[in-house]
């Protein structure tokens, strides 16, 4: 029994192990997966959807309409017998069935631009769903560069309290052998203290980065990743030798808000024409088939006919002299309603139409779709124009952006190469005592916050030079 429970035991704490690993994501499989999860791309692929249909919709109006109709019911008191259109009175049974079809001819090509503006729609919405999918790829890639900048800020929290800790254990031996005051290693415990704290803030600013990642990808709470860190290389290209002008130029031709703004500007000037199409004379060819049934339609035959009586004194006499006496019989007459089948035959009918419509006056409603659609133009117009200066205006701050970061990232580089001397001078002469427990803790802060500035800098420039070439076309990848 206690070997079962000591293995039931190892079981489980291995299913909680393996439970808990985190998954080890890299920068494209993070945007895959925030871009399958995003509700906003999963709305931009309803909207393709539903405009696909609405395409389909206007190419099946170049078909003929086809609509079948029947009709089944009883009739009592006085009426109309559908099959002789005489006065009866009796409850009668009927049914028919018929059939319709019309074909456009002409219609203003109201339908044939119909078909224009719905393609133009759809291609618009696929643009739209490539632009979502383009917002939330750069925003994972934000959320991925921050992790990584937190994770290197983390490391040199702990260098620090790891250079902190064994200053201090050289200054614990050099107080023990009576070399330097008690003051010294006090105020080292102080500083390794503080260092630990900066260590935890560290941490914690790391947990809540991968968190903003993880909320961005929309992930489950309990589930934990971590992220591949990529061999990130500064690249030191001069940024300005692409001018801003240049960048815009490339980034209005392949970017999607353009392409689907300028497609709506199309397809409102389509919509212009489907409206006037309404002016025009529309021509259609129409035809129709209909039968019916009626248990009311008899058909009368004679059994037996029965002479009754004497001949009639009274002759009818011919042109030829011929003399005709008229005599009654006793008729025996017999009746059954007519087939189905035999009354569908005899009572079918077909019809050929070809119909015109000329629009004269319609209250004013084709005029004002006409004014509707051409605000509607204006409106995609103006979106069109607004687009651009949204587009330009991100490009030259983007740009501008990056020339600061490469600037601050340059100037950072010597910061630290220069307080990294500083601080190698300043700790020779404290473990040598000639210099103060002040100088030493200035000179490691400032190089701790300089490294700092320098993660800062460096991540800030590669995310700035992304976005120019993401802009430009490039994928976003390390």
């Amino acid at each position: 029994m206690r070997k079962t429970g000591l293995i039931t035991t190892l079981i489980l704490l291995c299913f909680v192990a393996v439970s808990q690993e985190k998954r080890v994501l890299s920068l494209q499989e993070c945007i895959d997966i925030a871009v399958e999860n995003n509700l906003t791309v999963q709305r931009s692929e309803l909207n393709l959807q539903s405009a696909q249909v609405n395409l389909m919709q206007a190419q099946a109006q170049r078909y003929p309409t086809l609509n079948a109709n029947g009709n089944f019911g009883y009739n009592w008191g006085r009426g109309i017998d559908p099959t002789t259109n005489q006065f009866i009175d009796q409850r009668i049974n009927f049914n028919g069935v018929s059939a319709s079809t019309s074909v456009p001819i002409i219609n203003g090509l109201q339908v044939h631009n119909s078909i224009r503006q719905s393609k133009l729609n759809a291609e618009a919405f696929e643009f739209d769903r490539q632009k979502a999918i383009n917002d939330i790829s750069l925003n994972t890639a934000l959320n991925y560069v921050n992790v990584i900048f937190n994770k290197e800020l983390l490391e040199n929290a702990r260098f620090q309290l790891e250079s902190s800790q064994q200053q201090l254990e050289r200054t614990t031996l050099l107080v023990e052998s009576g070399a330097l005051p008690l003051a010294n290693k006090l105020q080292l415990e102080s500083q390794v203290a503080t260092n630990e704290v900066n260590l935890i803030n560290a941490q914690n600013n790391l947990d809540l980065a991968v968190l903003t990642l993880k909320q961005g990808m929309l992930l489950t709470p309990g589930e934990e990743i971590d992220i591949v860190i990529p061999d990130v290389t500064v690249d030191q290209a001069e940024i300005g030798e692409t001018s801003i002008l240049e960048l815009y130029n490339v980034a209005l031709a392949n970017q999607p808000e353009i392409k689907s703004a300028e497609l709506r500007v199309e397809s409102a000037d389509v919509g212009l024409d489907v409206s006037k199409g309404a002016m025009y004379p529309t021509l259609s060819l129409g035809g129709s088939m209909s039968t019916n049934y009626s248990d009311a339609f008899q058909d009368v035959s004679v059994l037996s006919a029965t002479p009754t009586g004497q001949l009639n004194p009274t002759a009818l006499q011919l042109q030829d002299g011929t003399e005709v006496f008229e005599q009654e019989f006793d008729v025996q007459l017999a009746s059954e309603t007519v087939p189905l089948s035999t009354q569908y035959d005899n009572n079918l009918n077909t019809r050929l139409t070809l119909n015109l419509s000329v629009p004269i006056f319609n209250g004013f409603r084709t005029r004002s779709d006409i004014q509707r659609s051409k605000i509607s133009l204006q409106q995609a117009e103006i979106n069109r124009t607004e687009q651009e200066n949204i587009l330009y205006q991100t490009i030259e701050t983007s740009y501008r952006n990056a020339v600061a970061a490469a600037k601050t990232y340059q100037a950072s580089l010597k910061q630290v190469a220069s307080l990294e001397e500083t601080f190698r001078a300043v700790e020779n002469q404290y473990n040598n005592g000639a210099a103060n427990f002040v100088d030493y803790q200035l000179a490691s802060n400032n190089l701790f916050q300089a490294r700092t500035d320098l993660s800062r800098a460096k991540y800030d420039y590669i995310f700035r030079k992304k976005i120019l070439e993401f802009y430009q076309g490039i994928p976003l990848t390390f």
